[in-house]
């Protein structure tokens, strides 16, 4: 096995593994529990900056969406999947560009978000870093054949 093949399986395996961690954290949220806030409302305005429900209804779609993401990237970094694996990532990697430049938006004030709390500081800290790197690492897994 070459580098860029070992680098390729090394990236989709890390991409995978974010996006099975934020699928399995979507499941726990549907169960009604809100770790790590303690209550609904707590837990919205850290991850969103808004309160929304984080029922079922909404967070059983979300980690369905995050789990095929991860299971896609994971075959496409192997060579398995084909077309519908590639597209996925490529999906999977203009998501994250979306949310990491939004993140930027919030960061410089051209998007609204709440000015105390803290969804800033975990958007600047947390969030728009990992988007902007994994959508980084993504999109170039994506390309690869």
């Amino acid at each position: 096995m070459n580098n860029a093949t070992r680098t390729r399986r090394r990236t989709g395996r890390a991409l995978a593994a974010l996006l099975a961690a934020d699928g399995l954290v979507h499941l726990y949220w549907a169960t009604g529990l809100t770790w790590p806030a303690p209550d609904e409302r707590t837990l919205s305005l850290a991850v969103l900056g808004s309160e929304v429900s984080f029922g079922p209804p909404v967070v059983l779609p979300l980690a369905a969406l995050t789990l095929t993401g991860a299971a896609a990237v994971l075959a496409h970094a192997h060579g398995r999947g084909g077309r519908p694996a590639r597209l996925v990532t490529s999906a999977v990697a203009a998501g994250l560009a979306v949310r990491g430049l939004a993140g930027l938006g919030w960061a410089a004030g051209l998007l609204p978000t709440p000015a105390e709390g803290p969804f800033r500081t975990l958007n600047l800290a947390l969030y728009t870093p990992a988007c902007l790197g994994f959508g980084w690492a993504a999109a170039r897994l994506a390309r690869a054949r």
